[in-house]
């Protein structure tokens, strides 16, 4: 039988719709480089809720949420590390950039994020070495 996800409740879904339409000129621009798998064949979402959480920019394939920050998150530590730990033990790698490191160093954002993806990848197609003593030849 198919698992479907709980309902995402209606403030949340509400919230997102409302992020979305008023993008800052980084997300505008880290959405153009994102969208339409423009990135390693990655599908990002834009403003894509994860439980109680909005993340402004996520692959669920990768399990990458991309988050731009401006300077009210220099006040708001606490809570970032409390989002980005209950993220992490949900399984999705957090990336965090300021606005103006979008803005400025757009390749280098653009840099860590695809090492992010290539790094998701390798880890998926690794296959595990063969213990001690089980008998498995190489080759």
């Amino acid at each position: 039988m198919p698992h479907y996800p709980a309902k995402l409740p209606e403030d949340i879904r509400a919230y997102a719709r409302e992020m979305r339409s008023k993008m800052t000129d980084a997300e505008a621009l880290l959405w153009k480089l994102l969208r339409n798998r423009r990135i390693a064949d990655a599908k990002f979402r834009r403003q894509h809720p994860v439980g109680r959480y909005i993340l402004d920019f996520y692959c669920d394939e990768k399990r990458l949420g991309v988050e731009l920050d401006g300077g009210q998150h220099g006040e708001a530590t606490g809570y970032d590390e409390i989002r980005d730990a209950w993220l992490q033990s949900q399984g999705i790698k957090v990336l965090r950039f300021w606005n103006n490191q979008m803005l400025a160093e757009t390749e280098a954002v653009m840099e860590a994020i695809y090492q992010a993806v290539v790094e998701f990848e390798s880890k998926a197609t690794k296959a595990p070495l063969p213990q001690a003593g089980d008998n498995q030849r190489l080759g």
